[in-house]
């Protein structure tokens, strides 16, 4: 009898445990839906926010923070188990917001059909390593370089709203001066690429990286303009080594978001279809590059932000080993010493040679030993191959991604005669849930809760809450969701998340192991490509395909695969181990030579 009243007992709490959580997930689902609602209509037509809803904020704000940071402990406490039924019910409630946002998004994309024109200028059609070797041989000077660089800006940001501030004036000045000390100098081509190894070659940088002078408010909107007082430590490398940067591109407020807009330079769009994302948080760096309005540039990455934009755009990017390049200069910054492990600086650009130059330049003094010069034999390399993390959270690849797989698999059996192999890892399934975890634990990382008296703390949350419930505002709405979405994944058990790091442990060795010296691995950037603006707020839990290689601190290289039928860019990441940067650039060149790299926008597609 005993054991009957336990048996029962035992399942009648697990009934009401489950029950409980489903209905939470629904509640926090249903917020979250009415919020992405509001945030894409209110985006899209730039509405007048009615002063009259600013007094009831006053009045509840009291209550209603005592009742929302409750439930949030509460919601916190009772959904820590992702097991597999809950992931897929996560999965299945956030894509419940496309009943909303799909319709909303062909509304509001009908009238965005004016077609970026592919470039014309043959400047605009070589390598930043080829161009510097001509410069520097007085084969073509770095203001003609520079002036058709402006010029493309001129002629394409009016259809992809890239740039938030140019410095076309400053570039050609230091164009000239570069010009002139060529042309005086007794130094041969070869010294000067030694000591300038980008000598007179234009570039651009996202807007969360410093630029002396230039915009560096991450696109937040403040009382009036502050300019950076300094370079980064990755552009004051990039000018020692000759670069002129000519502008500052957009980017998502505090670079919080897979789609590049914000409040203050608005929304950027893709060069291949007006109506489709860029990507983010390196859209607009993505966006210029790949409409050849730049040739080279820099941004950031701590949740994909140098592969995604790639992807939709049809460029390289590079994610390298931790601590590679400097982080120094960018906004957000953050406190936390381990930040460095997850998040970092690299380079975009067109031709794959390109990467190299570029992290040979960039590259820190004292940073990790990785060998970029080191020639790589690609038929002595082993090859394997994921098609996601079998998490049930994450959407499977859609046929435009399996046929790009399939074509880099193809290429590399019917070349070098060697198998790719399928890579299976024990625990792949909780991949998303850790990296997410491990992502969202790094600590006093700036955004717009950070105290300004006191980088180490908050100021309270639910007032921009509230006020972004009611329109009133000036901040996106991924960054006023960090605010509660911290304060849920504080409220977890820290027994659970230690069970986590446990497993994650499992699976960092395993990829060490498996990877080697000697592997890449080909995985998805994304499970499609560029999808129509907005549509990300119920795609985002895709960003699992590109969250997983921060949290385990490989390096990555994005790899254009050619476009789709219907001409959108398609494209592929390639992994290695720490340290080992230089195979997956030397196979990213590999695949540039076997399927044409970068396309340009608008001409005749290139089927995959």
């Amino acid at each position: 009898m005993n054991s009957f009243v336990f048996i029962c007992t035992t399942f009648l709490n697990a009934s009401i445990n489950v029950c409980t959580r489903v209905f939470l997930l629904v509640l926090s689902a249903s917020v979250y839906q009415g919020f992405v609602l509001v945030e894409v209509f209110l985006n899209s037509y730039n509405l007048v926010y009615p002063p009259y809803f600013a007094k009831p904020i006053t009045k509840g704000q009291y209550y209603v923070s005592s009742i929302v940071g409750g439930t949030v402990t509460v919601v916190a406490t009772k959904t820590i188990m992702l097991n597999g039924f809950m992931r897929w019910l996560l999965r299945f409630l956030v894509s419940l917001i496309a009943i909303g946002v799909r319709p909303l998004t062909y509304l509001l994309t009908v009238r965005r059909t004016r077609k970026c024109p592919p470039p014309a200028n043959p400047a605009l059609f070589k390598s930043a390593t080829t161009l510097t070797n001509m410069i520097r041989n007085r084969q073509i000077t770095s203001e003609e370089v520079v002036a058709a660089y402006i010029e493309r800006c001129k002629e394409a940001n009016p259809y992809l709203n890239a740039i938030v501030e140019p410095r076309y004036e400053q570039a050609l000045r230091e164009a000239r001066s570069i010009d002139k000390m060529i042309a005086s100098t007794d130094r041969t081509p070869e010294e000067l690429g030694k000591e300038y190894p980008l000598l007179g070659v234009p570039m651009t940088v996202k807007e969360s990286i410093a630029v002396e002078g230039m915009s560096n408010d991450c696109g937040t909107v403040r009382p009036s303009r502050v300019p950076a007082t300094k370079d980064a430590a990755i552009v004051s490398l990039a000018r020692a080594a000759g670069a002129i940067p000519i502008a500052v591109t957009n980017t998502p407020q505090l670079c919080m978001n897979w789609e590049t807009y914000n409040n203050v330079t608005g929304l950027t769009m893709n060069p291949f279809d007006q109506k489709r994302t860029t990507g983010g948080s390196s859209g607009g760096e993505a966006a210029l590059i790949s409409s050849a309005a730049s040739i080279v540039g820099v941004g950031s990455d701590i949740a994909g932000s140098l592969r995604l934009p790639p992807m939709f755009c049809g460029i390289f990017g590079h994610k390298p080993t931790p601590k590679l390049l400097s982080i120094e200069g960018h906004i957000p910054d953050c406190l936390d010493s381990e930040f460095e492990e997850y998040f970092a600086l690299g380079p975009l650009c067109r031709y794959a040679e390109d990467l190299t130059l570029l992290l040979k330049v960039l590259r820190q003094p004292g940073g990790p030993d990785v060998p970029l010069d080191k020639p790589v034999d690609v038929s002595k390399l082993k090859f394997y191959y994921m098609e996601g993390d079998n998490s049930n959270v994450t959407d499977k690849i859609g046929s435009d991604v399996k046929k790009a797989m399939e074509k880099a698999k193809a290429h590399i059996k019917n070349t070098y005669n060697i198998e790719v192999k399928e890579l299976k890892i024990k625990n792949m399934e909780h991949i998303w849930e850790i990296s997410i975890r491990v992502l969202m634990n790094i600590r006093h990382v700036r955004n717009i809760y950070t105290d300004p008296e006191k980088r180490d703390q908050w100021v309270s949350v639910w007032p921009e809450v509230l006020k972004k419930m009611v329109g009133l505002s000036d901040h996106n709405f991924t960054c006023v969701a960090y605010g509660p979405l911290q304060k849920f994944f504080d409220s977890l058990p820290k027994s659970y998340y230690a069970k986590l790091l446990r497993i994650f442990e499992e699976i960092k060795q395993d990829f060490e192991k498996a990877l080697g010296d000697d592997a890449v691995l080909i995985y998805p950037a994304y499970p499609y490509p560029a999808h129509l603006h907005y549509r990300v707020y119920y795609k985002f839990l895709n960003c699992g395909y590109l969250t997983i290689f921060n949290a385990l601190g490989l390096p990555v290289t994005a790899c254009p695969m050619g476009l789709t039928e219907k001409g959108l860019p398609v494209g592929l990441q390639l992994v290695a181990n720490k340290c080992h940067d230089h195979l997956t650039i030397a196979v990213a060149k590999e695949f540039e030579k076997a399927f044409g790299g970068w396309v340009p926008p608008n001409r005749e597609p290139v089927s995959v």
